[in-house]
């Protein structure tokens, strides 16, 4: 957290500098303050930016042009439809919209008020519990996210050791499932901490807790071993089959169309879930991952992808140094692991999922070069979730959600100054805008 408030506090001046600012010179979005977007009725082309499609070369002045929520050109002589929509963008910048690949968006509100939580189901073993359920799309927290960026993410269930099944999610929408991309998109399990606390007046002893420890591992090899057995048996259509709601939910597993996302942190955590996935015959990937440069070769070879959340967080140890975790995305490329940034998920920081480009900022300012960094939180991200055939770069083909700016979007002073999610024009207006425009209304009457 410490990490955060520096990057927050770095950045307050710079922001208000840009608060009185002008008009934006793009048009505005058409949907009104944060009602869900209008579909695209014509072709839109953005001209003269400088375009980023990440997965190649940027394109001074270039023209980009989308009908049907899809890109249908790009480049520096893109053609222009007669009938289209041309939005002069001069000076500006076009890049994806940025994708958070660990988020509770949706599922949270306020994080002390349980009334507005949905995260989790009771119990530890909840595969067929759905984030894409549950989601919330009237949430304050998808405007604020978007205003900087922030298109696409990942609602990740919480609780137990199988939380469920996350979804992707477009950031506007009337209902979860206008908002839903991919559902599902994984299957999470979080690993239990393995540490003990050898303190005196720790609540249990250590073998109470080393027993507490060997019971959680038990139930994920447990619970996986009966989800195979059920796979195998529905495959086999026995006579005496009984249909399981929660072991239907595992089917997709074992046929290798679901992926496994392990949250863990710690060496000892990341080794167990290694050994495991190996023993299960599953490939998973790591999320969280703060002690994975130290296994970067066994996740090389493995071939197993990590969600960085977060790469500003504290380090876990006293004698550890204080940029380790800063530095994990820098030694993760070196050695060849697929990665991307994400934020921690945790339900106090659901608020500040704004701050992911930032995230990406400090990894490239600790060794990862900068073209890494962006791709780190857009083409990467859809790499890992299995969305790139639709987003994290500006191809034909690929969804026109896109964000254009004044600049780079991991720099703090950058405005994000219009925002297209499958071709409509997203509102960026939202509850911290408004707040900002009652208090610069308030001093400008003085």
């Amino acid at each position: 957290m410490a990490g955060n408030l520096r990057i927050l506090s770095l950045g307050a001046a710079r922001a208000l500098a840009v608060l009185s600012a002008a008009a934006m010179a793009l048009p505005a979005a058409s949907a009104s303050d944060e009602i869900p977007a209008l579909p695209q009725t014509r072709p839109i082309a953005l001209t003269g930016a400088t375009i980023h499609p990440v997965s190649g070369p940027e394109i001074a002045a270039g023209t980009i042009v989308f009908d049907q929520g899809r890109i249908t050109a790009i480049g520096a002589n893109a053609a222009i439809p007669e009938h289209a929509e041309v939005i002069d963008a001069t000076g500006k910048h076009i890049y994806p919209g940025l994708i958070s690949a660990n988020s509770i968006l949706g599922l949270t509100e306020i994080s002390a008020v349980r009334a507005t939580l949905d995260v989790q189901e009771p119990g530890s073993i909840n595969p067929n519990a759905r984030s894409a359920s549950s989601i919330h799309p009237d949430s304050e927290l998808f405007p604020v996210a978007r205003a900087n960026g922030i298109l696409t993410a990942l609602a990740v269930p919480e609780g137990g050791l199988l939380s469920g099944q996350s979804a992707v999610l477009r950031m506007d929408g009337w209902t979860p499932e206008e908002m839903t991309v991919r559902s599902a998109a994984a299957m999470h399990l979080r690993w239990p901490d393995l540490r003990i606390n050898r303190d005196p007046r720790a609540p249990k002893s250590v073998e109470d807790q080393q027993k507490d420890i060997d019971e959680a591992q038990k139930a994920i090899r447990d619970a996986f071993a009966i989800a195979r057995s059920y796979w195998r048996a529905r495959k086999a259509r026995s006579a005496d089959f009984k249909s399981d709601l929660r072991w239907e939910a595992m089917i997709p597993v074992f046929d290798g169309t679901l992926p496994v996302f392990v949250h863990a942190e710690t060496l000892a955590q990341i080794e167990a879930a290694l050994a495991w996935a190996r023993e299960a015959e599953l490939k998973i990937v790591l999320v969280g991952g703060h002690d994975a440069w130290r296994l970067a070769s066994q996740l090389k070879e493995t071939g197993t992808p990590v969600i960085i959340a977060l790469a500003t967080a504290m380090p876990l140890r006293r004698d550890e140094a204080y940029d380790s975790a800063f530095r994990t995305a820098a030694l993760l490329r070196e050695a060849g692991v697929r990665f991307c940034l994400a934020t921690n998920g945790q339900r106090s920081e659901a608020s500040n999922e704004r701050n992911l480009p930032y995230e990406a900022a400090m990894a490239a300012a600790f060794g990862l070069p900068r073209d890494e960094a962006l791709k780190a939180v857009t083409l990467y991200p859809a790499q890992i979730l299995g969305i790139a055939d639709q987003l994290g770069s500006l191809e034909p083909g690929k969804a026109a959600t896109l964000i254009v700016t004044d600049g780079d979007p991991l720099d703090f002073p950058t405005r994000v100054e219009a925002a297209f999610i499958d071709g409509r024009k997203i509102s960026l207006t939202n509850r911290q805008t408004r707040l900002r425009d009652k208090y610069l209304e308030k001093f400008r009457r003085k």
